[in-house]
């Protein structure tokens, strides 16, 4: 039951319609499969597009979050709040199938749905596990939705399992749930420095590395730190996906290959370094980057209409009372790209 959390400490890097795809198209390569997709993050774009695009799929959500108990992540999350260290008998409650909202997802596909209460019950969900007794409720509370995912995969039985992982770009409480729960961290990124200062504090983050002399204090009242001395599992770094490159002539343009340049450099160091953290340790990160061309027609059809990529075909479409065009050449490089993440995930 190999489960991923797609996470940069970084807004607008594309990870929730990278979770989308990645769910959809495992789960249509691999029709014996059970894909779980939860939604950590209180924006719930990737429910949303799941469960059928805009409005369809916005109208889904305040179904299921109108639901007693509400059938969301914060469903679950309140329910753990009133039994913070037994897990849960019945977790159905806070599962759907995105296919009875959207015919064009896999049946095969199951949600935990976002749900923006997620910020609300953060400051709850953090004094729970600041409680004196039992000695070790911060780990019980960070291991909430590791508990999930494991009901999840009992429920599955003998069939493989897959859980994918939609993260808030903060390392809010619920985020570190979230990573807690993952084996592996997707790292998806766009060509600027921001991002490559994003993952540096990924590092920082997850496993308490640094070279800032002004940041090192702050490791030793670090999740990094508590997570190593109450034995409490950190995902290891997977893959770096450079989303949205912008091409000239079939290559990445120069300012986006000199920022890519510059992320390898810094990731390469890290790895130099910290080996352990990887999931490939012997494997040199920047040999392994996937890069997914900027293709706008096609992400923002395929997302505002919860068409996953398999079903996603060139022509003309309408959207917002727009005709847009999806040309099959760029299609089909985009599909073979984002098909490259999916199989990245095997």
């Amino acid at each position: 039951m190999p489960s991923y959390a797609f996470w940069n400490n970084k807004g607008g890097v594309g990870k929730s319609f990278l979770c989308f795809i990645a769910g959809c198209e495992y789960a249509h390569k691999f029709p014996g499969s059970d894909v779980y997709v939860l939604d950590l993050c209180p924006q719930a774009n990737v429910s949303e597009t799941l469960l059928g695009g805009f409005p369809k799929g916005a109208k889904a959500m305040s179904d299921l979050l109108t639901k007693k108990p509400r059938a969301s992540i914060a469903g679950y999350l309140d329910a753990r709040l009133s039994s913070p260290f037994k897990p849960l008998d019945d977790i159905e409650p806070y599962i759907c199938r995105p296919s009875n909202y959207n015919s064009a997802i896999p049946k095969n596909v199951s949600l935990v749905c976002g749900d923006n209460l997620l910020e609300i019950q953060a400051e709850a969900i953090r004094q729970t596990s600041q409680l004196a007794v039992p000695f070790d409720s911060w780990k019980q509370v960070l291991l909430w939705v590791r508990d999930l995912t494991n009901a999840l995969a009992k429920k599955s039985g003998d069939r493989p399992s897959v859980f994918i992982i939609d993260c808030n770009p903060s390392f809010a409480i619920f985020t570190q749930l979230a990573v807690v729960a993952a084996d592996h961290v997707v790292v998806p990124f766009t060509a600027d420095d921001s991002s490559r200062r994003a993952v540096e504090n990924i590092v920082t983050l997850l496993y308490g590395f640094t070279e800032a002399a002004d940041v090192a204090p702050y490791t030793k009242i670090s999740f990094a730190r508590k997570a190593k001395e109450e034995g409490v599992p950190v995902p290891t770094l997977h893959t770096f996906v450079s989303n949205r490159v912008t091409k000239y002539e079939g290559e990445p343009s120069k300012a986006f290959a000199a920022m890519i340049k510059a992320m390898k450099s810094t990731i390469d160091k890290i790895h130099t370094k910290h080996r352990e953290v990887f999931s490939f340790p012997t494997t040199k990160p920047s040999s392994n980057f996937l890069f997914v061309p900027d293709y706008h027609s096609a992400s923002i059809i395929a997302a505002s209409t919860g068409t996953p990529l398999h079903k996603l075909t060139a022509g003309p479409k309408e959207f917002g009372g727009e005709r847009v065009q999806i040309n099959p050449s760029p299609l089909k490089d985009y599909r073979e790209k984002l098909t490259k993440v999916v199989d990245r995930l095997m």
